[in-house]
């Protein structure tokens, strides 16, 4: 019997709402198995680099989650509205159908990707498709067939047609006995959420295809991800993102973190811009294939501060999550991302109070703000 019958109706909800905390797209699944395709141990596999083609064709996976979309609003701007493809099992809001090429996948159809693949000469794979943390451990059944079957159907595509794949990872890939402040590279990991083990699972098969098969491999370990284009949808960091819905609409909010809960951020400009420096990155430059990158750390008490800075009267209250403060006591509270820095020039952008400023006038909380001025 399919997985998503014996769901709840609000479980289903939640897992088609897109997500702005790490990163989310939903999946329709199915309770299939998984077969290892045969890859040759002596294929010749490459990725088409800008010598043999004038752009990548591009496919991002899970493409309604906000970074999908915001991705393929950037990489359509430098490599054309044709050459970049966003995929989903939802139906697409209209203002997103018009904007360029969209495709429905299912990362669960082997099949169906593989001919999305062959028919549109795609070069590039960008695969977003997740369950996030709070969602993850409410559904590890899903979670597993979402998160590590999918990733297992796109890395044997991937090898077998000579793609560039970019899988992203996560803060929530360490755990408690992870070097928390500051968190390198490599380190002990052993994360407790089944979020983090398939995103560790993801990071491991895709250096083992890299070195076994020749896959150009790329992974980032985001940190929380900001961003004002979407409403919070199942990560632990995503308090980061609601309370700024909260204070264009009644000027308070109620925080599920305990007020010191240091963690890892980054606005989504930033973040896609990494991506895409990765991905251009020559290989050689690259010395890993998983990074971790970082712009800056706080708690929600100095997020809190830095916004009433600018509307004084706003008021922050806290009422625990007690899943979510255990997934978030388990993670980093500071990345070193100085090798991404170091290999591949990565700088971010934005720091607490320009991420503050524009959050308040992009979710429309401005006019608020003039009248506290």
């Amino acid at each position: 019997m399919p997985v998503m019958r014996a769901l709840t109706k609000a479980t289903k909800q939640a897992l088609l709402t897109p997500g702005c905390g790490c990163w989310t797209a939903a999946i329709a699944v199915r309770t299939i198995g998984f077969s290892p395709r045969q890859v040759t141990s002596d294929a010749s596999f490459h990725s088409v680099s800008f010598s043999e083609a004038d752009h990548p064709k591009v496919l991002i996976t899970g493409g309604l989650g906000q970074l999908g979309v915001g991705l393929a609003k950037m990489l359509r701007k430098r490599f054309g509205n044709n050459n970049v493809i966003l995929s989903d099992i939802r139906k697409p809001p209209n203002h997103i159908f018009h904007s360029g090429p969209f495709i429905y996948s299912d990362i669960l159809d082997y099949k169906n990707l593989r001919e999305i693949v062959v028919n549109n000469r795609i070069t590039w794979l960008v695969h977003y498709s997740a369950l996030l943390s709070a969602v993850g451990e409410a559904n590890v059944q899903l979670a597993q067939e979402v998160n590590i079957t999918g990733l297992h159907n796109i890395l044997d595509i991937a090898s077998q047609y000579g793609l560039r794949l970019f899988v992203p990872s996560t803060i929530g890939a360490f755990g408690p006995t992870s070097p928390r402040d500051p968190t390198p590279d490599l380190c002990a990991q052993r994360p407790r959420t089944i979020y983090g083990v398939s995103k560790v699972h993801a990071e491991l098969m895709g250096e083992y295809y890299h070195h076994r098969y020749g896959l150009d491999f790329r992974c980032l370990r985001y940190p929380g991800i900001i961003s004002a284009d979407s409403q919070p949808g199942g990560g632990t960091t995503d308090y980061a993102v609601a309370i700024f819905h909260d204070v264009s609409k009644n000027g308070t909010f109620e925080c599920n973190l305990k007020p010191g809960t240091r963690l890892p951020m980054m606005y989504i400009d930033d973040c896609l811009r990494a991506t895409l420096e990765v991905m251009e990155a020559p290989t050689e430059q690259l010395r890993m294939r998983t990074y971790n990158i970082n712009a800056m750390s706080f708690s929600p008490e100095e997020l809190a501060a830095e916004v009433k800075k600018q509307i004084p009267d706003f008021q922050i209250t806290y009422n625990i999550d007690h899943v979510r403060q255990a997934i978030a006591d388990s993670w980093p509270m500071n990345f070193d991302d100085g090798n991404a820095r170091n290999d591949w020039g990565w700088k971010h952008v934005y720091d607490l109070p320009k991420l503050v400023t524009t959050m308040l006038i992009f979710i429309g909380s401005d006019s608020r703000l003039a009248h506290a001025n």
